[in-house]
């Protein structure tokens, strides 16, 4: 089924649509649309409008979406495996409990989203903003994480075993429990450095001028 163009905004499409055929929506307003529990497993969303578009429990097993997107989409408890999001705005967006496994996010502007309590063996994140984001606990394990902007975001108790960063940036971001064992930071900006900073970096790979940087926050200089 085919959407082209459609004014669906404060409508509920859960019951109109079916399980047996794939799903396109071109240019839509989905504004405040509830698609609460909707069977759109590979259905695409292309420069769609989803301000507060309601996604919670849908089926959206590699589901594509790409450009367009809104404020405060829901996509809580969502099956969002192997879904792949590309230059969609998702800030403020809500993932709490939504299976993740093999999702993507590339070029993504998710600035306050959140994704802490979300389910699934990890996700992929590059060339995004997440400022202010909040990813308690999620695991980006082994994961190469690139042109990524975590200031500010809340990266308590997530794994970040064996990733290897590249072009990203953590000012201000809170890292209490977060796991960094065998991580690559040496292509990130860590912004100032801490007590807390140390103790989670503890494993982790740096640069040179990096540790510099670290010794000389606590007067120790490095010749």
């Amino acid at each position: 089924m085919n959407f082209d163009g459609e004014d669906l905004s404060h409508t509920s499409l859960t019951d109109r649509l079916s399980g047996d055929e794939p799903h396109v929506f071109r240019g839509c307003d989905l504004t405040e649309t509830e698609l609460w529990g909707a069977s759109l497993a590979g259905a695409r969303f292309e420069s769609c409008v989803l301000e507060q578009t309601d996604f919670r429990k849908a089926d959206l097993d590699g589901a594509v979406f790409t450009g367009g997107g809104g404020m405060r989409t829901r996509f809580n408890d969502a099956d969002l495996v192997d879904a792949v999001f590309t230059d969609v705005d998702l800030a403020s967006a809500q993932f709490g409990g939504a299976l993740l496994t093999d999702t993507s996010f590339t070029g993504c502007r998710m600035i306050g989203a959140s994704l802490t309590a979300s389910r699934g063996t990890g996700f992929k994140v590059a060339r995004s903003n997440l400022t202010m984001a909040n990813l308690g606990g999620c695991s980006l394990r082994g994961e190469l994480i690139e042109g990524v902007r975590f200031d500010e975001a809340d990266l308590s108790g997530c794994d970040f075993t064996e990733a290897t960063f590249s072009d990203c940036r953590l000012r201000g971001t809170r890292i209490v429990r977060a796991v960094f064992t065998k991580a690559d930071l040496r292509g990130a900006d860590l912004g100032e450095p801490d007590d807390g900073k140390l103790r989670a970096f503890a494993g982790a790979t740096i640069n040179q001028a990096q540790a510099a940087a670290l010794l000389a926050a606590r007067g120790i200089t490095v010749l």
